[in-house]
């Protein structure tokens, strides 16, 4: 069996459950590249340290004890 890579198939006009079988297999396809291009994309990769950077910027400066008079 000969493997074409990213080879669109000429799919007859009939409607049969191997032509259909085919068809969403290329879909699938290109979403699956569509997908891979958006994941593979720097801005997409660093969404991760940008939103901990938020956080880190965000979050509310910590309390110091309140210091009580003795005696």
């Amino acid at each position: 069996m000969a493997r074409k890579k990213d080879m669109n198939w000429n799919l007859p006009d009939e409607s049969s459950w191997d032509v259909a079988k085919l068809a969403v297999l290329m879909d699938i396809r290109d979403e699956l590249k569509a997908l891979n291009a958006i994941l593979s994309c720097p801005n997409f990769l660093g969404i991760p340290f940008t939103l901990r950077d938020i956080s880190r910027n965000t979050r509310k400066p910590k309390r110091k004890p309140k210091l009580r008079k003795v005696g």
